[in-house]
């Protein structure tokens, strides 16, 4: 099963405790997927029938809010008209229908409430991508309007949703993998959130030992690099006037370096006598570098590191 398959079946199992959080999941399952019609004159609603935990969720909430259970076409005449009207979409005073795009204001109202839509939500339209390779978290709206209360929904918990238009739908979706794990605590899904910080821990220690390594590899390429060079203008200075023709400062250290070709500048100060600091160390062989340009030796008397 994939990581939002696992997710959507933790969900699935879990609801509100309060009706006012059953209603307001509700809600969002029935305008992110439901589907409300006419059937031989009367309602018909269908919500969640193509995906079998969402179906679970759907049939799990119709009866802990009304106590039946939904029929294999879905629910029609009074009992849709009550399902409906408890969601604020149907108004039975005036006979007339409210909005079934999104949820109405007086269901979302509370924290808790706002919880349970976004599960709803997720549960109908949502998915995660495999937090091993990125961080994807997002919900497939049916229109504008949805994807705004929706992204405004999220927002209240101090996250920043974005929105992007994917064909004829709105999606609203998050990439911080910090943010996606609080998602997955403001909808409940505590197996999924343990599962994901698993993950981000794995990943983020798995890319600090790699900047390291990196790291200490580009150091020492430049160790090597410099030893080279250093080595070069010696080698080009005794070919030219001999190692005889330095101060004895410089003579001392050309010598070692030729003698420890791989050595640390630290380490390679510790042989001298007295011994020298690596920036004493560094100082001498910089000065030899500019002797060798003035010798003659192309592109010397660079800084030596």
């Amino acid at each position: 099963m994939s990581f939002s398959g696992e997710i959507k079946k933790e969900l699935a199992e879990r609801a509100g405790a309060g009706r006012h959080c059953r209603l307001a999941e509700l809600s969002a399952i029935i305008s992110f997927a439901g589907n409300i019609s006419l059937a031989d004159g009367s309602v018909r609603l269908r919500a969640g029938t193509e995906h079998a935990l969402l179906r679970q969720k759907y049939r799990l909430l119709l009866s802990l809010l009304f106590g039946f259970e939904e029929p294999g076409g879905g629910l029609t005449g009074d009992a849709a008209l009550k399902v409906l009207e408890s969601v604020k979409m149907w108004d039975k005073k005036n006979a007339c229908f409210g909005s079934t795009e999104t949820a109405d204001g007086l269901l979302i109202q509370q924290p808790c409430c706002k919880r349970a839509f976004i599960r709803g939500a997720f549960l109908a339209s949502g998915s995660l991508s495999d937090p091993r390779k990125a961080y994807h978290f997002e919900i497939v709206c049916r229109t504008p309007a949805q994807a705004q209360q929706l992204k405004s929904a999220i927002g209240s918990f101090e996250m920043d949703a974005k929105i992007v238009t994917r064909k004829k739908n709105q999606v609203v979706y998050v990439k911080e993998g910090a943010h996606i794990v609080d998602l997955l605590n403001i909808m409940e899904a505590h197996g999924a959130l343990l599962e994901l910080e698993n993950v981000r821990i794995l990943k983020e220690m798995r890319n600090d030992v790699n900047r390291k390594v990196n790291c200490e590899t580009a150091n020492i390429s430049k160790t090597v690099g410099a030893a080279v060079r250093q080595i070069e203008d010696i080698r080009f200075i005794k070919s030219k006037k001999g190692l005889e023709s330095l101060p004895d400062n410089l003579k001392e250290i050309a010598v070692l370096r030729l003698a420890y070709p791989d050595v640390p500048l630290k380490e390679l100060g510790t042989y001298l006598s007295p011994p020298v600091g690596k920036s004493g160390v560094n100082h001498r062989l910089r000065r030899i570098s500019e002797l060798a340009a003035e010798l003659g030796a192309k592109g010397r008397g660079e800084q030596i590191s």
